[in-house]
């Protein structure tokens, strides 16, 4: 029996990730990706980053085990899941989502984003993990731009349990409504927010990052003492100045710079910190920053 036609394109569910980048980030999504069950696939054009990137994983994975977070059997699963590609095409050929996961250099990533676009299918939806560069810019580097949307992960991605869903100008419904369902499916909460500088997260987290570094500067307080008054005194679970080194201050410093160029002097980056960046104090990545780190 041959069914009516209704005119409405049925998609196919998602079952490949292809994410692009092996970063903390990067790392960090393909292993969220492998643990839930989808067959992932990690690029970088660099081996030697994406062997790490593997060991990263399987690291966090026997973590898991030994703190009963995930068993034996699932471990295995989700590290037989995981696949290495060092070229792009073979990564992003068969990806049902792609995420691209690198440096918040808006121009590396319209080139990478180019490229999966060229190489991909007709229905795959391609993301980017971008925390502030506008999704409709970005966008422009592709041909679906309805089929193109941010989908934000926070560090580490496989503790955090928030996702941003940024829609870009053209921005399909259908497309936010499967890339939350597959947060949901990651375990994750996702919010849907509006294409705009910083979105609602890096917004807010960078102005109170920058505003205790001007109270740094200015001699207020220690930087622990900032940090216990946001985590004593606000319930925040941890301090924003201790966040800045996780997150690493070159990437708070690229952020806060495209947020001033396009919201105004409010987020302008202060000098503390562009010396820190100029220094190579970078944070935890580093072993220095606000805190030392070994």
């Amino acid at each position: 029996m041959t069914g009516k036609t209704t005119g409405k394109t049925i998609r196919n569910p998602i079952r490949q990730i292809a994410v692009i980048g092996t970063g903390t980030m990067g790392r960090g999504i393909a292993y969220v990706a492998a643990v839930s069950g989808y067959e992932t696939v990690i690029h970088d054009a660099d081996a030697a980053a994406l062997d790490a990137a593997k060991a990263s994983i399987e690291s966090i994975l026997q973590k898991g085990i030994e703190r009963g977070k995930v068993t034996a059997d699932d471990a295995a699963a989700a590290s037989s899941r995981l696949h290495l590609a060092s070229d792009l095409e073979p990564a992003v050929r068969a990806a049902d989502l792609i995420i691209e996961a690198t440096p918040e250099d808006i121009d590396l990533k319209k080139n990478l984003l180019g490229q999966a676009d060229l190489f991909c299918g007709e229905e795959t939806i391609i993301a980017s993990n971008t925390s502030s560069i506008s999704i409709s810019l970005l966008a422009q580097s592709v041909e679906r731009r309805d089929r193109f949307v941010g989908l934000h992960f926070f560090n580490p991605p496989h503790l955090m349990k928030l996702i941003e869903v940024v829609r870009g100008e053209r921005t399909s419904d259908e497309t936010v409504e499967q890339v939350t369902e597959v947060a949901e499916k990651m375990g994750k909460t996702a919010i849907v927010v509006r294409d705009s500088p910083g979105f609602a997260t890096s917004r807010l987290g960078v102005a109170l990052g920058l505003e205790a570094i001007r109270m740094l500067e200015d001699g207020v307080a220690s930087a622990a003492d900032i940090d216990k008054a946001m985590e004593l005194g606000y319930n925040h679970p941890m301090g924003p100045l201790r966040l800045t080194d996780l997150v690493g201050l070159d990437v708070r410093l690229g952020i806060a710079e495209y947020l001033c160029s396009t919201l105004g002097l409010r987020f302008d980056p202060p000098e503390l910190l562009r010396r820190m960046v100029a220094d190579g104090k970078l944070g935890k990545k580093t072993g220095e920053g606000f805190y030392r780190w070994s």
